[in-house]
């Protein structure tokens, strides 16, 4: 019977990782729990971590392991050791000084060491008494006072050892771990871990392992029976960095799933039916004469992502394409010539962006460009937003039924139930990693009645690391601007502790006196008493007492839009001086004249918003600089993701290149954002180590959907249930 403090201890329960048992209150006092938890209370407790399948607790993987396969005596035990010993009580005592606490001296016949309990019960003490024979599991720590445990596990000593090490779950308050222990070991037996790969198929890594002491084809009950109860033999290391054979088994099922879940969405997406749009030939029409208007010519990166998405949207299947391309490539005009294909195939276009400030950025840049083509043609631009006054709004609403606004622009209002399109044919979504699921399908539906689907067009200045691509958005199409238009001037990046900001400020005053514009960046809007960082209500203070005679403006989200589109045109006229934001400008502001960017407190921003906050200089001819004042707290230094971002920021310029440090320091499940709202993210793989195997997933997912339909169903939804769903938006 395996040793643990939840059953000889059922009144201190364990911490959240299943770890050392939880103390009670200042100054002794009641146990942390109430004896015992009820198997009601446990059930809850279980739903709540999300283990109702048979599957879901069988794939609910130890964090770690206890070893209660020997006995090890104490003369041999050292400080700092966890180890398992039986012996023998030779003293029991409750104190009161300092605290309540009962003190309990043990001997194995080598040594003798002392066990020390805050939270214990009468009938501790009577297990704890004189005489009686214990096994004991616990880490050995030295002192003056020679070898103590705290709050060692214990129960009556006999039995035969286990054969296997312990294994100690991920659970949370009201679940032991006696519990959850036999919850797992009968799912084991009764959930179906019949194998769903196709037969002959078998991830590289885990053949042939019978030197390894392993079956030669490690199937997924075998794997998951050795990760549960593991042998004491197996090198622990390998089990922790999960590069056992049994480990690899686990993540390349995991892999498969998710890629098998992909490319369903993509083939199920093959049979739906779109509208047939930009036949026109090229040289001609309307696309012809908004390149003839353009003051600059398009790179050979636009060009070829232009042709990408051209041939889309001339086939019949909807178009669902990813355009990404790093700050200042030139995804806005990339997206105008789409529209322009859509709109003179006799069709509708929508654009959505995630905030008004980007909004109206590409309404006032796709207005200048489109209106003087779209007039001839009695067509208009329309704009949609949640802060519109009803009469206007209810003028762009008959605009967008009647078919009169060819290009609709706006925020979440786009999609809206009101908002009838009269025959949308493309959805533009810029920087469409800050929607959700939901949202997307909600613009995707605007055609339903029709019995087809807008073609998707999706826009991202965070570009999309080649592991990331391959598995999260194996469905979608890549289309990379990867060239600057030239004349982009290059940034030169500053890291300076906020000790020196006077100099900063000064810096400030230099530039708005050479006919400069500088943008400040706060992370928050107000005092909050919980982070003591400067914030943008303060700051714009400051700086306009600083710096006399410099018109100092204010931007963030909670001002009202009148408010917010007065501050910005301002200073896009390049009349104020100084803009002190949020992160509302973090994408799509375009002021060519600003050269100065200075981000407070970047050691709390994550890389692709420093990144995207540079990006807002250097887009005229001006040399332009990003400072990075980072604070380094009480501990007087930086924590190391703190460190790494900024070095990131200070070495590199290259949006492909920081978006693969972003994806290290962060991992998947930030990075990708509101994408994956509601959907799987991989909980055993890892992108960057586990390329091989995400390779062989990828080489066996279409093949099995051919051949295997209905293993690759099995395999699916064993290992994503119902959430296989949201990856196809």
């Amino acid at each position: 019977m395996p040793l643990n403090a939840s059953a000889a201890f059922p009144d201190l329960g364990r911490d959240a990782a299943g770890g050392k048992p939880a103390r009670a209150g200042k100054g002794g006092g009641k146990p942390a729990a109430k004896p015992g938890a009820t198997a009601s209370a446990a059930q809850k407790a279980l739903q709540k971590m999300g283990l109702v399948r048979d599957i879901d607790l069988a794939l609910h993987l130890p964090l770690r392991y206890e070893d209660e396969t020997r006995i090890t005596l104490l003369r041999n035990a050292r400080e700092g050791d966890t180890v398992q010993i039986e012996a023998e009580v030779t003293h029991s005592e409750v104190q009161l000084r300092p605290r309540r606490m009962l003190k309990v001296t043990v001997d194995d016949g080598t040594a003798e060491c002392v066990l020390t309990f805050f939270s214990f019960y009468p009938s501790h003490q009577k297990t704890l008494a004189v005489g009686a024979r214990l096994r004991i599991r616990g880490e050995v720590k030295g002192g003056f006072w020679g070898r103590q445990m705290l709050h060692p596990a214990f129960r009556a000593a006999g039995g035969e050892l286990p054969t296997a090490l312990t294994p100690v779950y991920p659970t949370v308050a009201g679940l032991p771990q006696a519990y959850i222990r036999r919850a797992t070991a009968t799912a084991l037996l009764r959930a179906d871990l019949s194998d769903t790969l196709p037969p002959g198929e078998c991830p590289p890594v885990v053949r042939n392992l019978g030197a390894a002491g392993l079956p030669s084809l490690l199937g997924l009950r075998e794997a998951l029976q050795f990760l549960h109860h593991p042998t004491p033999d197996v090198a622990l290391a390998t089990l922790e960095d999960h590069s056992h054979p049994a480990w690899q088994r686990l993540k390349a099922e995991e892999l498969l799933a998710q890629q098998l879940s992909q490319y369903e969405a993509k083939r199920e997406r093959a049979r739906l039916r779109a509208p047939v749009l930009g036949t026109a030939p090229a040289g001609q029409g309307l696309a012809q004469q908004f390149l003839d208007q353009l003051p600059f010519g398009l790179t050979g990166a636009q060009q070829r992502v232009v042709a990408e998405i051209r041939g889309d949207m001339a086939r019949s299947v909807p178009m669902h394409r990813l355009l990404q391309g790093d700050v200042g490539s030139g995804k806005t005009v990339v997206a105008a010539l789409s529209a322009v294909a859509c709109i003179e195939a006799g069709w509708q276009c929508a654009l959505m962006a995630p905030t008004e400030i980007l909004a109206e950025q590409h309404f006032g840049k796709l207005v200048g460009w489109l209106e003087p083509l779209l007039a001839p043609l009695g067509k208009r631009v329309a704009w949609l937003a949640g802060a519109q006054k009803k009469k206007e709004r209810a003028q762009m609403l008959a605009l967008v039924e009647s078919g009169e606004a060819a290009l609709v622009i706006g925020t979440h209002a786009v999609i809206q139930d009101q908002v009838q399109f009269r025959n949308l044919a493309l959805a533009v979504i810029d920087e469409q990693h800050r929607f959700g699921v939901a949202q997307r399908l909600a613009l995707r539906q605007k055609l339903a009645a029709t019995g087809m689907e807008p073609h998707l067009l999706m826009m991202s200045a965070t570009p999309i690391p080649r592991t990331l691509a391959m598995s999260y958005y194996a469905d979608l199409d890549v289309s990379t601007i990867d060239e600057l238009p030239p004349g982009r001037t290059p940034i030169v990046t500053k890291l300076i502790a906020d000790s020196r900001k006077d100099e900063v400020i000064e810096r400030i005053g230099a530039q708005v006196a050479a006919g400069r514009q500088v943008y400040w960046v706060c992370p928050l809007i107000e005092e909050s008493e919980a982070l003591d960082l400067s914030n943008a209500t303060a700051t714009h203070a400051d700086l306009s007492e600083m710096l006399p005679g410099v018109m100092v403006g204010l931007l963030h989200s909670r001002m009202p839009t009148a408010e917010k589109k007065a501050v910005m045109e301002l200073f896009t006229a390049g009349v104020m001086g100084v803009l002190v934001s949020t992160t509302v400008i973090e994408v799509g502001v375009d002021v060519p004249n600003a050269s100065l960017m200075v981000i407070e407190h970047a050691e709390r921003f994550g890389l692709s918003q420093l990144h995207q906050l540079r990006g807002r200089v250097g887009r005229g001819a001006a040399a332009s600089a990003c400072v990075l004042l980072y604070s380094v707290g009480d501990s007087g230094r930086l924590g190391e993701t703190a460190k790494d971002r900024l070095r990131a920021m200070a070495e590199t310029h290259d949006g492909f290149e920081i978006a693969r440090r972003d994806l290290e320091i962060r991992g998947p499940g930030e990075f990708l954002g509101a994408r994956q709202s509601g959907a799987p993210m991989l909980r055993f793989a890892d992108l960057e180590q586990d390329v091989m195997l995400l390779d062989w997933a990828r080489e066996l997912a279409p093949r099995m959907l051919e051949q295997h339909p209905q293993l690759a169903r099995r395999h699916v939804g064993r290992w994503l249930g119902g959430k296989a769903e949201f990856l196809k938006a």
